[in-house]
């Protein structure tokens, strides 16, 4: 059987068969406080035990992520790993509008000025992806070239922008090793996110 999980909030919405008033929580670990999990305090330890239940509750061979929550997926393969779950874990591209902005069903919040604002996500991403093809491989620099281009849109508020293990979550020096460099930052009351992988080893 095949799980797809197209967003954490609606696996808990819409799971009828799991208890409500559940006092068994599954915990993140270290992920706990990491990226999302720094600003929206117990998201994680909420992500691993819906996640986990569903996984109990339908015994997929496969479970399918979106890479646009890349936190999320590193946590739910390492929970995958740690409690040998017998399932592959899928992750699927970041799909884009025309214009660069990762399709997202908060995308449906913003009003036409918020929608040109948040094009800076993706701006800032493909800067930081053009300095790394030119050799620049310190991750400060690379934060704060991001935030130069976060700079031109004052209306938008940064959450955080890191450059990260894609598997750890924890920070790195450089990316001659591969790199996720993610970020999130608050259109309006809206809340994006947007990462790439940039240089990543198998």
């Amino acid at each position: 059987m095949i799980a797809t999980i197209s967003g954490t909030e609606s696996a808990i919405h819409n799971a009828g068969e799991m208890p409500r008033d559940s006092r068994s929580l599954a915990s993140a670990g270290r992920f706990a406080s990491r990226l999302d999990g720094a600003s929206r305090p117990g998201h994680f330890r909420g992500v691993t035990t819906v996640v986990s239940k569903l996984f109990h509750i339908v015994e997929p061979g496969k479970a399918f992520f979106g890479q646009k929550d890349a936190a999320q997926v590193a946590i739910i393969k390492r929970m995958a790993r740690d409690l040998d779950l017998p399932l592959e874990i899928v992750v699927g591209p970041i799909v884009r509008e025309p214009d660069g902005l990762a399709m997202s069903s908060r995308n449906a919040y913003l009003d036409a000025k918020q929608r040109k604002q948040a094009l800076v996500l993706s701006r800032a991403l493909k800067a930081v992806e053009a300095e790394i093809h030119a050799g620049l491989l310190d991750t400060n620099r690379l934060v704060s070239t991001a935030k130069q281009i976060f700079a031109k849109e004052s209306e938008v508020r940064v959450d955080y922008i890191a450059v990260v293990n894609p598997h750890t979550l924890e920070p790195v020096n450089d990316v001659s090793k591969g790199a996720l460099i993610v970020m999130a930052a608050y259109v309006g009351s809206t809340r994006l996110i947007d990462n790439v992988v940039s240089g990543a080893k198998k």
